[in-house]
């Protein structure tokens, strides 16, 4: 009976695991660049002398979902999407480097590019630091171009090139802050042929349907899941006063 109050109880632990994937997943479907998190349950047998046919559930598969989210044009001189594979290298609090899809850039107080959560954008020689006071373009590759707000547009200058990466997705881990590193934590070398959509911003890849589909169906695996550990308990109780009449 134990058996099957132990199935019974990882599943449930392992389920309520996905519905919160889940529901940071519907958190984000606006969230620009955002990756969806993937999970999958399976058996896996306990390995012990004592307890050779038990077995619990784990989730055996976390991983991120790589496709590409919808472009949306913006018409903004800083808004920039990856047009195809590729990520954005930024640089953390910490000075080390990561990795996202969310190209709605700013300008810091400081005269440097930043994300919207006021990180700095590195470029091929750094932080990315551009003259206030301009419009600005982004190139397909990466440069960004500083254009006099008054007087000859002709004065316009390239002011720096976006750093661009293609590491292999198996070797990206997503961090607690939902930036993407490398396994490693190295950092990763610039790929020339990732081409960047300027005036464009790339929306979240998650499937609100999909995903609310999925959160219906873990809420029923679960309520299944505590009723099969209830009518173990009835079936235990059951046994006990057969045993105890007998």
């Amino acid at each position: 009976m134990d058996r099957a109050i132990y199935t019974a109880m990882t599943g449930a632990k392992s389920t309520l695991m996905q519905q919160a994937s889940v529901g940071h997943n519907l958190a984000n479907a606006s969230t620009d660049g955002f990756r969806a998190e993937l999970h999958r349950l399976r058996a896996v047998p306990v390995i012990s002398q004592a307890l050779p046919s038990r077995a619990f559930v784990v989730d055996a598969s976390v991983a991120n979902d790589m496709t590409s989210g919808p472009l949306q044009h913006t018409g903004r001189g800083l808004d920039a999407a990856i047009n195809g594979a590729g990520w954005f290298a930024i640089q953390t609090p910490d000075g080390n480097e990561a990795y996202t899809r969310g190209g709605r850039f700013e300008l810091g107080p400081n005269g440097e590019l930043v994300t919207e959560g006021g990180l700095p954008v590195i470029g091929d020689g750094g932080p990315v630091a551009v003259p206030p006071d301009n419009t600005y373009e982004i190139g397909a590759d990466g440069t960004i171009t500083a254009i006099p707000r008054t007087g000859d547009r002709n004065a316009a200058q390239v002011v720096g090139q976006l750093k661009l990466v293609n590491p292999d997705p198996a070797t990206m881990v997503r961090g607690g802050d939902g930036l993407f590193r490398t396994n490693n934590n190295q950092p990763a070398a610039a790929d020339a042929t990732v081409q960047v959509a300027s005036g464009f911003v790339e929306g979240s890849n998650v499937n609100v349907v999909e995903q609310m589909t999925q959160m219906i169906s873990l809420a029923r695996h679960f309520e299944f899941q505590t009723k099969l550990i209830s009518t173990a308990e009835q079936n235990s109780q059951s046994a006990d006063q057969i045993l105890r009449t007998s």
